[in-house]
């Protein structure tokens, strides 16, 4: 030390100030401080633990993994653990493999570094060739150094080559007993299933938030940061499932809060730092959207714009929680960071709103949604899509209509006239209040069989042409009546039409198939009717002198579709 300042004395220079000892080391983000070092540090991946356990226990090692699933799970951090478990000799150096690597031996903490020399870590990405592979094929001829496995971990192996999978399959499927390989990907789709077939797959299951919250919780605590819950709970819903992303976020979110000189990291400034909606203000909104009211609505848009919230973060709000309240509708609310009063809210709305307006609406911001991602100007396109959910409010759906005009009865006017006449609904949730179906009052019993067709009429179409058509009557004795078919009819049809008759009079009615004298059905008596109408026509005198004086010419039905020069021919 002496000597340096020395020489730095003797050209007239000041010696740099040596670091002192135990000076504080570069910082390290969270996401790779806080990387599992053990098995029982992995969150949300008990079955793959489990299994693999078991296969160490047994000794029943597959030669190659493949881990899969979205990216920050654990993908490369389970492969690290695996070569540990692989590897660990223990702290007494006579350990075998073990699901509870001990962390002190030299490949335990070699492989923790990165620079053990028998665990060979490759990115596919950067390294897609096939003399990449074949690199990998000489080198498993040979021995591990000091390992009791030689691990090959290959991260993002989609991007391989398929020359280069091709390559590596017969390696892959009849390796050395010294050798495993371990593949990590997001895209497993993309991997040949040739490849596929030779590995044991695991796949690595999204975390879910409530484990995420936790896990950032503990981890704040071991920073010595305070945080309020709800900040918490909105890191983890961001980070969708991925611990990396959410530790990313939390290390941002830690800077954020140490600028505001108290170092909580507060819910109020994660919305700002992501630009996400208030859970309170996305509710407004959606009440506002039930309510009807579109000026309130656009002024509900344009202050929740005015404070950074991105339009598309807002559709993705409301489609998430028209889909808690139909969760709560069905009995599977599961979010555990709502609060009490955004749970009874939920709870008052899921009893409001029937299932077809949910499904209804969740499509409408689903559409919204698609356009607002695509759109130039995505404001408008927010406020377009959401007054459309307005709009669309006052119409009624397929099966409230039905209900509507059931209730009303039978109408006189064209089809086009009772469509205009449905009374508007004017919001969701008075649509969703059940319409009483009123009673039909008893009108008597029909004397005649067409009555009682007309009356099936009132209620189906189709019933009604099933009577027509395929009934020939054997007596009708109301309520009792006995047909037998012009062709086979279903006896849910039969139940349906009894249904409809008590329905318009009131009554129970039997209907049977049975022997006897049956008169034609009603098609069938029309027919002959407009049979004998022709035959009365063409035996008319003036008509039988016409058609010897044109014997080409032919009648023609007053409905038929022929051209007015044919006719007047």
């Amino acid at each position: 030390m002496s000597d340096s300042h020395d020489i730095f004395a003797a050209t007239g220079v000041d010696a740099p100030e040596q670091p002192a000892p135990g000076a504080a080391q570069p910082y390290r983000v969270l996401a790779r401080k806080y990387r599992p070092s053990k098995f029982s540090e992995l969150i949300g991946q008990d079955a793959m633990v489990q299994t693999l356990g078991n296969a160490i226990k047994r000794d029943r090692l597959a030669h190659a993994f493949l881990m899969t699933g979205v990216r920050g799970v654990g993908k490369t951090s389970t492969a690290r653990l695996i070569a540990k478990a692989l590897n660990c000799i223990g702290e007494d150096g006579q350990g075998g493999p073990t699901i509870d690597p001990c962390g002190v031996c030299e490949p335990c903490r070699s492989i923790a570094t990165g620079s053990f020399i028998d665990v060979i870590e490759m990115d596919a990405a950067s390294h897609t060739g096939v003399d990449d592979v074949r690199e990998i094929i000489e080198a498993v001829r040979y021995s591990s150094v000091s390992a009791r496995y030689k691990i090959y971990i290959i991260d993002e192996v989609h991007m391989l080559s398929k020359n280069a999978f091709n390559a590596l399959l017969k390696t892959l499927e009849e390796p050395p007993p010294h050798v495993k390989f371990i593949f990590a990907t997001t895209e497993v789709h993309k991997v040949p299933i040739t490849v596929l077939s030779r590995c044991q797959r695991f796949d690595l299951k999204r975390i879910s938030a409530d484990q995420l919250s936790d896990h950032f919780a503990m981890i704040v605590g071991k920073e010595g940061v305070t945080a309020e819950q709800e900040a918490l709970d909105l890191i983890a819903q961001a980070a969708e499932g991925s611990v990396r992303d959410g530790l990313s976020i939390l290390d941002q979110a830690i800077a954020h809060a140490d600028m505001d000189g108290d170092g909580e990291v507060k819910a109020a400034q994660i919305r700002d730092m992501l630009g996400l909606s208030d859970r309170g203000a996305v509710r407004r909104l959606f009440a506002k959207l039930l309510e009807g009211d579109s000026a309130a609505l656009l002024d509900a848009i344009a202050e929740q714009y005015k404070i950074g919230v991105e339009p598309l973060s807002l559709m993705n709000g409301l489609l998430s929680l028209s889909h808690q309240v139909t969760l709560f509708k069905v009995g599977k609310a599961s979010d555990p960071t709502l609060s009490d009063e955004a749970r009874q809210q939920f709870a008052e709305w899921s009893e409001q709103l029937s299932y077809p307006v949910l499904h209804r609406l969740w499509q409408l911001l689903l559409k919204g949604y698609q356009e607002v991602q695509q759109a130039h100007l995505p404001r408008e396109a927010c406020e377009m899509a959401l007054l459309r959910v307005l709009c669309a409010a006052d119409m009624p759906d397929p099966g409230q209509l039905a209900k509507m005009l059931e209730a009303r009865g039978p109408a006189t006017s064209p089809p086009a006239e009772r469509e205009s006449a449905a009374p508007p609904v004017a919001d969701p949730v008075a649509q969703a209040a059940p319409v009483a179906k009123i009673p039909a009052p008893s009108r008597g019993l029909p004397d005649q069989f067409a009555d009682a067709v007309k009356a099936v009429g009132q209620v189906s179409a189709v019933l009604e042409s099933i009577m027509i058509a395929d009934m020939r009557l054997v007596s009708f004795d109301p309520p009792h009546i006995v047909y037998q078919p012009v062709r086979p009819i279903a006896d849910a049809d039969i139940r349906k039409i009894a249904d409809a008759l008590k329905q318009e009079t009131g009554q129970e009615w039997t209907i049977n198939q049975g022997q006897g004298e049956a008169q034609p059905s009603l098609v069938e008596q029309e027919q002959q009717a407009r049979d004998a109408e022709r035959q009365a026509i063409l035996d008319a005198p003036m008509v039988k002198a016409a058609f010897e004086a044109f014997p080409d010419a032919i009648l023609l039905e007053d409905d038929d579709p022929q051209p007015q020069e044919s006719r007047s021919a």
